[in-house]
């Protein structure tokens, strides 16, 4: 099981896959030789049928055991292509269940092979017996489990016989070696594996220092760009596109499945993090890196809100092909439902103008309406009236009987399609007593954006009070609302610092008009 490895990580021979694979390992997926990390030193020597354990990349800690279904030579002849491991057990799975549901430590990989060796002839040169040392750990790697506890006495027995002479030579050279290993993992480690520890760092450092629990439910984004980037060390930048994950959303999928967090979808494709552990193990230990202190974290946590960039959502619109415009586009090969951008009807509408040579002779710019035309865009009264169109008089009808979608995509997450035109930010003003006025700001989740951190800043800006209250008649919807008319500093907010484009926000026109000075 896991719990044996985890107290002898080098009782079988291991190789190292990447951390978003252990999900699917645990859903009994079984370990694809693409997904196994090629380690500098190279793979320990297999063959197949042998059991192995499978680590994640960076700690040598077990997650899974697993079968090789091939020996290493055949892999390598493989071009690591194929199913290399039958897994059989693995950590978060009902075997596990069975004990006491501990979470895998943290184990360090171990030094390189020129390390290794350096410090082998060293002791070669001091002690003259190398045998000894190689046969401490050898057997260990290659070890029968008939046999298992002997050997295992036999290797302790001799370990417990140099034990004194190298705690003696590694008390002399302590901080010279440790610095030198440092350097060399930091040096092998992929520039892929460093962007997963900076985001892994960054993580823990956000929820330990950053987030209370008083701003829960947070939005992902809201949490990468307001917290996490501002825990990231001077001169290094996130990009999760370099990491393993390639998007947030798997990155805290990840987190959640080790039950660090709890990520919910309050709103249709907003992801908000409802639930943090605290108490989490790896929580716990985390130590804030040199150069970060509680005091100056707590400072950035209420200034980082103005201080990042907000990325606004990439906002495509996109049609579908509904049922009365079917044969209009089933010669191009699309069916109900196909989803379409406003440049691909446009070819399609084209082609099968020219294809069915529609074009007036005379007036280029005119097209027949033929049958299918007749029957998708004309309405009943116009059927006997119109016998041409213009070329965009057909595109704007084709559109306009087109079933409305639209993409959006927010930074570090993947694109989300939606039915229906996108909902604009919308922006009222309401009537108090004692004729009190205050603005009222809807949707801005749709957008991606904070409804707290926008009342913070707003709050801020135009010293009044601002809440957040409940959209009435929906689910899991809020608004914020701000005393007196406060357009003219949202609109300088929202399509300044914010840039998202005008026609996402409805009601500037309701910004109270400035008088002239007499």
């Amino acid at each position: 099981t896991v719990y044996t490895l985890w107290v002898y990580p080098d009782l079988l021979p291991a190789f190292s896959t990447w951390p978003p694979v252990l999900q699917k390992l645990a859903g009994g997926a079984d370990l694809m030789l693409p997904g196994v990390v090629v380690p500098s030193s190279g793979f320990p020597q297999v063959e197949r049928g042998t059991l192995c354990a499978v680590t994640l990349s960076g700690n040598r800690a077990p997650v899974a055991v697993a079968v090789a279904t091939m020996s290493t030579a055949e892999m390598l002849a493989a071009g690591m292509k194929g199913k290399g491991f039958a897994v059989l057990h693995t950590y978060m799975d009902h075997l596990w269940e069975y004990g006491d549901k501990s979470y895998p430590p943290t184990l360090a990989p171990l030094v390189t092979d020129s390390a290794e060796k350096e410090s082998a002839e060293d002791e070669e040169e001091t002690e003259g017996k190398e045998p000894v040392i190689s046969f401490s750990t050898d057997p260990l790697q290659h070890v029968d489990f008939g046999d298992l506890s002997l050997k295992e006495r036999d290797g302790c027995a001799i370990l417990m016989g140099k034990e004194e002479l190298r705690e003696n030579r590694a008390a002399e050279t302590a901080e010279d070696a440790n610095t030198e290993v440092q350097q060399e993992a930091e040096d092998s480690r992929t520039p892929q594996e460093q962007m997963d520890a900076l985001f892994n760092q960054c993580f823990f450092h956000a929820l330990k220092c950053k987030v209370k629990k008083s701003d829960l439910p947070l939005l992902t984004s809201t949490f990468l760009r307001s917290h996490m980037f501002s825990c990231c060390p001077a001169g290094q930048q996130l990009d999760i596109k370099k990491s393993s994950y390639k998007k947030f959303s798997k990155f805290l999928q990840c987190m959640q499945h080790q039950k660090i967090l709890q990520v919910k979808e309050l709103n249709k494709g907003v992801e908000s993090i409802v639930e943090v552990d605290w108490k989490h193990p790896d929580v716990k230990a985390f130590a804030v890196p040199e150069g970060f202190s509680s005091a100056s974290a707590a400072q950035d946590s209420k200034s980082e809100d103005r201080g990042q960039v907000y990325h606004a959502p990439e906002i495509i619109p996109l049609y579908g092909v509904s049922t009365k415009m079917i044969p209009l586009f089933q010669e191009s090969g699309h069916r109900k439902g196909s989803i379409l951008s406003s440049s691909e009807v446009r070819t399609i509408i084209i082609n099968y103008v020219k294809t069915n040579e529609l074009v007036d002779e005379t007036n280029k710019n005119l097209v027949k309406v033929n049958a299918i035309l007749c029957d998708c865009l004309l309405d009943k009264s116009e059927q006997d009236e119109i016998s041409y169109l213009k070329w965009d008089d057909l595109l704007s009808r084709c559109l306009e009987r087109l079933q409305p979608l639209h993409q959006v995509t927010f930074f570090g997450q993947e694109p989300i399609v939606r039915k229906g035109n996108i909902e604009p930010i919308d922006i009222t003003i309401a009537q108090r007593s004692s004729n009190k006025k205050v603005t009222i700001i809807k949707n801005l989740e749709l957008y991606g954006l904070d409804p707290q951190c926008v009342a913070n800043i707003l709050q801020q800006k135009v010293q009044a009070s601002a809440t957040i209250t409940p959209v009435p008649g929906t689910k899991d919807r809020v608004q914020v609302q701000i005393q007196g008319n406060q357009i003219h500093h949202l609109a300088k907010m929202l399509l300044e610092e914010y840039q998202l484009p005008r026609k996402y926000i409805q009601g500037l026109e309701k910004a109270p008009k400035l008088g002239r000075k007499k």
